[in-house]
């Protein structure tokens, strides 16, 4: 009887007692990086979807060892963030105890499954001996003027209560808990990821291994147009308006400037404008909407006219009413544009309900009346617009961009929809940003920038200077600790609950000596998964944050299973952090993965996501407890494509199951196999070995179905030889059970330091074919025949078979054509 818990305890014992998944830089060896996009430990702990792509991984995994790879296959924590916070809220724990708690439960559920991790690698983002190391990158961030501190309005979440980046919010709400994110002004840190957006595009096509999807995802989010800049300058004052368009060929249709509520040009413009009353009414009554909500085509334009104030249009002198309205971001390209009704959608809406006028600059190239009431928004030729009319859109925007050039108005402007990184958190979870504020020091860097000094000759680096009184803590000083604390719940004020301890808020400055105080928001969650799969590769160095040999050796990581959703945030900032090393020399390779595989979701049996709120959620521990972790392993590969979503079946665990009793059945023959049985085999161990690598387990399962079927067919016994052959391709998907046929078939050795199998090319040939036989060009028989048929033999084997005699009735065979392993062609009269 196959009792899988007596035989999974056994091996996950001896493969720990002999260290069996030990890594080291075994240079004789080629090495194979394998990676999960490790997990942030979450109270309720595993459901049967989170192991999908950690059973796919540790089957590519064990597959390269058998092939002679040296693997690193390592796991560990994201520990820190809101998801460990609010757990630790919820259940009225610190979420340092809460955090130790789920890590312990994660890494015991995991070990159920038998994975071949190192553990002696494992790294946690609430390690100060790892976040030591995040601290040091961002402080080199700050260095070289990366960072800086940003009084703008940014995405909040009221029920978080924090800010979160643009990568956190999704159709206007929060990511973590689905609430309207509103825009609040708020003191914050932010990393200048977008001076890397070019690189993050372009390099793109240097990842010919990942999905498209993600690929498309990444450039959609980053989001490059190609346009200009124009400037409007406002009539009888210094001040000016730059605006983005695209489509600067339209610009003689415009008829007013629009500036989003937010933008600071309205508060430097307070004293010109004569409806201030009103336009301050106006901001205080949007300041809660969502970015949704005001970017919405369907909802409703409001605005308010800044009475006193007009902007000049740079090409006809023309002035036009400026407006403040809410469709208009502020954290999109200039946060102002120049509205063309008659050839935007959103302008054309606010027009109409603003009265305002309505002029055509573009129309179609097939001289189309535009009917009243119409807007035309395609490309064109341009009317009413000075010297450029009659010429096409695409050749005008390129000349009339020129000119803004020219005249120093303006000129050619790529924009780019990605943001900088808003990377503050008014939480306590998190990693303490490593900057101290000190009054004395920014009073030095303004004396000598009054003087005309350079303040890097007193030692002030990019950062300190763009940032004056912030002063970074230096090397030897790090980490900055998380200090211990009884309150941690958020306070909702945009003061993180650090501010509160002023015993560790008080410090000196580590730049001249006198008081000073800690920076008191914390990192985001992003910030430690955007370099872990570095640490693994030299996880105890306390030198550096990795070996440079070390990650020459094993960079970049080969393969990288996880979740599509972090396509536009854990991936772009990864890729974004990597390339910040590259540039510093600290790392070899300009890109951190070489090839991207998503996983699929496991939805419940009911066809919902899995959840409490269904109660659909199925426990891994209980299936292992009942079926045997090799059986879940199995059937969580065979139930569909990987990449696809599926539903969960319980009978699929019982079939699952029941493969591996009849599997264990198979005897050892003393006699030789059967052709028929060798050549299966060999066609098994070639399309497992490609499976593998292609992520297509269901069809690799099922052709080592195939195979156990064909073995029953013939007695349920096949030589010894084929046995362990087989047993070594079933390793990597149920290494518990193959480990023990293994040992009862004589080995004293781990499978896992056998070698995988070659397969044999002439056997992979059939014994026989189905000969398919025309008639003048049309099928009239099939025969199966022997492989090695001649065409003589084949022709002979076709003219006796009854199917084929009846058209050949009184009729004379002129001639035949064989064409070998398919098919041959009689041509009669």
């Amino acid at each position: 009887m196959y009792d899988h818990q007596d035989i999974e305890k056994k091996w996950q014992a001896r493969w720990q007692q002999e260290n069996l998944y030990h890594v080291s830089e075994d240079t004789s060896k080629p090495k194979y990086y394998i990676l999960d996009m490790f997990p942030y430990p979450s109270g309720v702990g595993l459901h049967v979807g989170h192991p999908k792509g950690y059973i796919a991984t540790d089957i590519l995994a064990r597959a390269k060892i058998l092939q002679g790879f040296n693997v690193l296959h390592p796991m560990g924590f994201d520990a820190f963030g809101l998801p460990a916070e609010n757990y630790a809220i919820s259940k009225k724990i610190h979420p340092r105890i809460a955090t130790a708690e789920n890590v312990a439960n994660y890494k015991r559920q995991l070990g159920l499954f038998g994975f071949s991790y190192d553990w002696s690698r494992e790294i946690n983002t609430t390690d100060p001996k790892y976040y030591k190391w995040t601290q040091w990158m961002f402080a080199k961030m700050f260095d070289k003027g990366l960072v800086y501190e940003s009084n703008e309005p940014i995405n909040w979440c009221p029920s978080c209560k924090t800010g979160l980046a643009n990568e956190d919010v999704e159709d206007g709400k929060c990511e973590r808990c689905g609430t309207l994110v509103e825009l609040k002004p708020l003191r914050q840190w932010v990393i200048r990821i977008t001076d890397y957006a070019e690189r993050l595009l372009t390099d793109l096509d240097k990842l010919p291994y990942w999905e498209n999807s993600i690929k498309e995802m990444q450039r959609n989010w980053i989001g490059k147009s190609d346009g200009a800049e124009v400037v409007f300058q406002i009539a009888d004052s210094d001040l000016s308006i730059k605006v983005f368009t695209t489509r600067v060929d339209t610009i003689f249709g415009c008829t007013y400037v629009v500036l989003a509520p937010e933008n600071k040009l309205l508060d430097e413009l307070k004293d010109q404008i004569t409806n201030w009353p009103e336009v301050a009414a106006y901001r205080e009554a949007i300041k809660n909407k969502s970015t949704l909500e005001r970017t919405d085509l369907n909802k409703d334009k409001s605005g308010v006219e800044l009475i006193g104030l007009k902007a000049v249009n740079p090409f006809n002198n023309e002035s036009v009413k400026i407006f403040a309205a809410d469709y208009v971001l502020n954290n999109y390209g200039t946060g102002a544009v120049m509205a063309v009704p008659a050839h935007d959608e959103r302008d054309f809406e606010f027009a109409k309900k603003y009265n305002l006028r309505i002029k055509t600059s573009v129309a179609p190239l097939d001289n189309e009346i535009i009917s009243a009431g119409e807007i035309f928004t395609a490309d064109g030729v341009l009317v009413d617009s000075g010297e450029f009319t009659g010429l096409k859109s695409i050749e005008a925007r390129q000349r009339m961009s020129d000119w803004l050039s020219r005249t120093d108005q303006g000129g050619l402007k790529i924009n780019y929809k990605i943001k900088d990184w808003v990377f503050s958190r008014q939480r306590y979870w998190g990693e303490p940003i490593p900057i101290v504020h000190c009054p004395a020091c920014a009073q030095k860097i303004k004396e000598l920038i009054t003087q005309g000094v350079d303040p890097r000759t007193a030692g002030f680096s990019e950062g300190e200077i763009m940032n004056p009184g912030a002063i970074v803590v230096p090397d030897n000083n790090l980490p900055v600790l998380l200090p211990e604390v009884t309150s941690y719940e958020p306070s909702g004020t945009g003061e993180s609950p650090l501010a509160n301890i002023t015993d560790w808020v008080a410090t000196t400055c580590p730049k001249c000596g006198g008081p000073a105080k800690r920076e008191t928001n914390t990192m985001p969650q992003w910030a430690g998964s955007s370099w872990y799969y570095l640490r693994y590769i030299d996880p105890d160095n306390d030198q550096v944050f990795v070996d440079k040999a070390k990650e020459k050796y094993w960079s970049p990581v080969d393969f990288y299973v996880g979740g599509a959703e972090h396509a536009t945030r854990h991936l772009i900032y990864a890729r974004f952090w990597h390339k910040f090393l590259f540039d510093l020399g600290l790392v070899n390779y300009e890109e951190p993965f070489t090839k991207l595989q998503h996983v699929g979701l496991i939805m419940g049996e009911d066809g919902r996501k899995m959840s409490k709120r269904w109660g659909n959620v199925v426990n891994p521990d209980e299936v292992i407890a009942e079926y045997g972790a090799d059986a879940m392993r199995v059937y969580e590969m065979f139930m569909s494509p990987f990449s696809e979503s599926c539903a969960w079946s319980s009978k699929g665990v019982v079939g699952a199951r029941k493969f591996l009793e009849r599997l264990e059945k198979i005897k050892i023959s003393e006699k030789p196999d059967s052709r028929k049985i060798l050549s299966l085999l060999n066609k098994t161990i070639k399309k497992i070995g490609e499976d593998i690598e292609l992520f297509k387990h269901n069809t690799a399962i099922s052709q080592m179905m195939i195979l156990v079927n064909a073995i029953y067919d013939e007695g349920t016994a096949v030589s010894l030889a084929s046995y362990q052959k087989f047993l070594i391709i079933l390793a990597p998907f149920a290494p518990h059970l193959a480990e023990e046929l293994w040992e009862r078939a004589g080995n004293s050795e781990s499978i896992f330091k056998a070698t995988w199998p070659k397969y044999d090319e002439d056997l992979l040939k059939d014994d026989t074919f189905v000969l398919a036989v025309q008639i003048n060009g049309k099928l009239r028989a099939t025969i199966e025949v022997s492989s090695d048929i001649t065409e003589d033999q084949a022709r002979e084997t076709a003219l006796a078979d009854i199917n084929v005699q009846k058209w050949l009735a009184e009729k004379e065979l002129i001639k035949s054509v064989y064409v070998k392993g398919k098919l041959l062609s009689l041509v009669i009269n």
